[in-house]
């Protein structure tokens, strides 16, 4: 396979340098002035396909590169208030200037279908008119229509595929990455357009030097100073009486930017989130992570289903946030962002699912069924500061954030298995303090650059979690004290710090930044189990399990200093970035109390390089690899019982080894994007090699609580996978339409009971989105994927098992009457199993009235209108076969008022 990649690559390369030809020049009037602006294109003759295209700098200079068979091509030059120019040239490097002859345009040429989408260096430009419907209101539902753009379910922007950089505001970067507020509220009114910056280095100092594949998003609004925003006020019918309040004011200046917003509901809408880091800039920039908790402790929860959140979300949730950004010097360079947010939000969710086992040489057949219904209690808060210098001439970046959560979580579930019929409550507390602070600085020293990095982190997570009664827990190798309750302990703290510095000297199109460094991370997990014992031994010499085994106090550490060369270049047509790095890895676990002490000590070696060539104008491929390994965390290391969740009780071997995984990776990548006809499209291949030290070899009961353990045996996980989506906008037809398609193929070895098998996963989608606004009467949105599953496992364990699944969701919106808008939508769900097949089909119909000299909108929205109370699905893997049934939100009736703050 390794070969087949290595020929694959050479062949695409020598594909990409064949039959390549440059032509370049000058362009002037008549007078011999240059004229900017102007566009030369390269087809070829006969044919209404544009090769290649380049736009005349302020000198009037042209370079185009293109690739034909033909051996003459047609060479065109078009200016505004100048006659167009046309000439056949040979298919051959060349030298050309021209001189134009006047001609008045007429405002009406001037319309081009090219000023939808233009292009001029590595900026893609979106008249955002050219794209909405009468029912958009806010930016995120135009950019949906976008061709070559993508925002995901959870408010994340792809461009060609890939997650952007960073997301601005006229230029201005004021949510740090947490950008889904701007894009859910910002009204499109407010918006001129939206621009692409391709090839993105944020960092301006190093725009020249550091080269970057990643795309950025700048909103360049009508106005350069902007007061606006977005509100929702609605009320509803429902169990219980519903809510919805949106209130999300925005100020855009020149020196100073704002947002504040405030979120709530009980309808089943995610806002929560909001506020999460999606970009997150170049690494010179520091380290930005979003704070989470270590959830070693978990109840038992209640299937979700793979439908819209909104579907099934019961909810009671409050989201408060705010962004402050100014600038406190007069050049500007200088910029202070605070940001904070408060998030409190409580879910119920319930479901029933029934589990038949398949039954091996170890254990026979077994059904588990289990009814569990949840509540989950999320409160928490941030607060972030950020000094941040861009210039030219220094960088200086510094991040402090501090988080605190107070979350929980309740459970009560109705058990039957082949022991017994048990019923639970269980509930965990779990309150967490998280600080970090990231400085990054670049000096110009001479001709040379200093950069100086450095992250701290230092978080501490307590977690209790109760079950009772104390006999539900009909664990096998365990049983319960006369308590009326069995409760698990857990304190964990960490500390991590990373500090780095390089020099970066530049010659000819080379960066060069060698680097030392020292990353080190220490955690110390404290644990202990109440109330229940193992069942003694019949072996005499095997005496009663003493108390301290069901306590850990255990220290994690990993201590890695590292040296590095990173070696970057940029041209015109090539983009290279590569780094070598040498880590000199040492781990260490130790618990005295459980007689724990391992330890690694090994130098690795992890090469990672990128290449990217852009030629045709419209076309760019790259290649890249990379080597890098790990070596566990400290949840692979305790040997004390650990009750994580009330399914079961675990302790990893004392015996085992740390895990040493060395993962191999290589992938390719096409990319066309031409803005003269609107077309957009990538293809992408990917392969990797993930090789281990352990094996997992989890063992099932006949009640179905499965009891893991580990095996020291080299093992592989090897993955391959394509994908490929062709995105264009139909200016005629005012549609816009994209395809895609993915292959993904994992093998790895497993084992399951103590019997050795190979299982192999392959799934592949189709997809296909549209929009259409061709009708002043009607608009349509149309998303659809088709998805299929085959899994085989080969030895110790045979199975074969398909799954297919279909989803779909349409938006249809008529507009009958001026000010006047019908919308229908309808979501689809598909499962098939076997010979199991469930559909599951959702509708919601909308009216609306647009108050258009106030801009107010009011909405009367009727959800579920077949009242669809449950999800079921069926699923057929290794192990077993299983039904689930979840429930999901009734049948809802909104009315809504909808406005912008002017």
């Amino acid at each position: 396979m390794k070969r087949n990649i290595y020929v694959f690559v050479m062949i695409f390369f020598s594909m990409l340098t064949f039959a390549q030809k440059t032509v370049s020049g000058k362009i002037t009037d008549e007078d011999g002035q240059a004229i900017p602006s102007a566009s030369v294109t390269i087809e070829e003759p006969g044919k209404d396909a544009i090769l290649a295209y380049g736009i005349t700098n302020s000198k009037g200079e042209y370079k185009v590169t293109f690739t034909s068979s033909e051996s003459n091509v047609d060479l065109k030059v078009k200016a505004f208030n100048q006659k167009p120019l046309t000439k056949q040239i040979s298919n051959s490097d060349q030298t050309l200037s021209f001189k134009m002859q006047p001609e008045a345009t007429e405002i009406k040429e001037v319309q081009l279908k090219t000023k939808m989408i233009t292009a001029r260096g590595d900026t893609i430009s979106y008249d955002l008119k050219a794209f909405d419907s009468k029912n958009d209101r806010t930016l995120a539902d135009v950019m949906k229509k976008i061709p070559g753009i993508e925002v995901n379910a959870d408010g994340s922007i792809l461009y060609q595929g890939n997650a952007i950089n960073k997301f601005y505001v006229n230029g201005k970067d004021l949510m740090e990455g947490g950008y889904g507020t701007i894009n859910n509220s910002l009204p499109k009114d407010a918006v001129q357009k939206v621009e692409v910056l391709e090839n993105h280095q944020p960092v301006k100092i190093l725009q020249d030097k550091i080269p970057s594949d990643q795309a950025a998003i700048n909103i360049k609004l009508k106005n350069s100073v902007t007061m606006t925003g977005r509100g929702e006020v609605g009320s509803g019918f429902g169990a219980p009486w519903l809510w919805n309040v949106k209130l999300t004011p925005m100020f855009f200046g020149q020196k100073s930017q704002w947002v504040v917003n405030y979120k709530t509901n009980n309808m089943g809408e995610q806002v929560e989130n909001e506020g999460n880091i999606l970009a997150f800039g170049s690494r010179f920039e520091g380290r930005r992570i979003n704070a989470s908790q270590n959830d070693w402790l978990n109840v038992e929860n209640a299937s979700t289903p793979n439908l819209p959140v909104k579907r099934y979300l019961m909810n009671s949730v409050h989201y408060l946030s705010a962004n402050y950004l100014t600038n406190i010097d007069k050049k500007k360079e200088w910029e202070l962002k605070a940001n904070a947010n408060y998030t409190n939000n409580a879910v119920e969710r319930e479901s029933y699912s029934e589990t038949n086992y398949f039954a091996t040489p170890e254990r026979p057949a077994s059904k588990v069924t289990q009814n569990i219904f949840n509540n989950f209690y999320t409160d928490k808060a941030k607060g972030e500061l950020i000094f941040t210098k861009n210039a030219k001439k220094g960088f200086f970046k510094n991040t402090t954030s501090f988080s605190q959560f107070w979350n929980a979580d309740r459970g009560v579930v109705d058990r039957t298995d082949p022991i017994n019929n048990r019923h639970g409550e269980e509930a965990i507390e779990s309150p967490t303090t998280s600080f970090q602070n990231s400085l990054s600085t670049i000096i110009p020293w001479k001709e040379k650059m200093v950069n100086v990095m450095s992250f701290i982190n230092y978080q501490t997570d307590r977690q209790t979690l109760d079950v009772s009664p104390a006999s539900y827990l009909a664990i096998p190798g365990f049983i319960p004290t006369s308590a009326d309750f069995v409760r698990q302990n857990l304190r964990l703290k960490t500390f991590e710090a990373n500090h780095s510095a390089n020099i970066g000297f530049s010659t000819k199109g080379w960066t060069f930044t060698p680097e030392v460094g020292f990353n080190f991370k220490t955690t110390n997990l404290v644990s202990d189990l109440s109330n229940i014992i193992t069942i003694p031994s019949s072996d005499p010499n095997d005496p009663v399990t003493p108390v301290s085994a069901y306590s850990n106090d255990l220290k994690y550490t990993t201590a890695t200093p590292y040296g590095s060369v990173g070696v970057n270049y940029k041209s015109e047509a090539w983009m290279l970035y590569a780094n070598f790095p040498v880590n000199s890895n040492n781990i260490k676990a130790e618990d005295p109390m459980r007689k724990v002490s391992k330890e690694v000590n090994k130098v690795t070696f992890e090469p990672s390089i990128f290449a990217q060539y852009t030629f045709a104008s419209f076309w760019k491929a790259s290649v890249n690899a990379n080597i890098n390994n790990n070596f566990g965390e400290i949840n692979s290391a305790y040997s004390g019982f650990l009750m994580t969740s009330p399914n079961g009780i675990n302790a990893m071997d004392i015996n085992n080894p740390i895990p040493q995984n060395n993962n191999k990776s290589a992938g390719t990548r096409l990319e066309y994007r031409n803005p003269l006809n609107n077309l957009f499209f990538n293809v992408n291949y990917r392969y990797s090699d993930a090789k281990r030290n352990l094996i997992s070899n989890p063992r099932i009961n006949e009640a179905g609580y499965t009891i893991m353990q580990y095996i020291e045996q080299d093992n592989h996980i090897i993955n391959n996978g394509y994908s490929a989506e062709v995105g264009k906008y139909f200016p005629k037809f005012k549609t816009n339409a994209s395809v895609s398609y993915s292959n993904n193929t994992s093998k790895s070895d497993a084992f399951l009971d103590n019997a050795s098998y190979t299982n192999k996963n392959n799934s592949q989608s189709y997809g296909i989105k549209f929009n259409n606004t061709y009708f002043s009467w009607m608009s349509i949105d149309y998303n659809a994927s088709i998805s299929r599953t085959k899994q085989t496992s080969q030895g110790g364990v045979n199975s074969n098992a398909a799954r297919k699944g279909f989803t779909h969701n349409l938006g249809v919106f008529f507009y009958p009457i001026e000010n006047h808008t019908v919308g229908f939508n309808w979501d689809q769900v598909n499962t098939n199993a076997g010979d199991q097949k469930y559909n599951n089909g959702f509708y919601d119909l909308s009216y609306q009235f647009s108050w258009s000299k106030k801009k107010i909108d009011f909405e009367l929205k009727w959800m579920n209108i077949a009242n669809k109370k449950v999800f079921e699905t069926y699923d057929i893997n290794t192990t077993n076969i299983s039904y689930t049934r979840i429930q999901l939100r009734p049948s809802q009736v909104m009315f809504t008022v909808k406005f912008n703050f002017k």
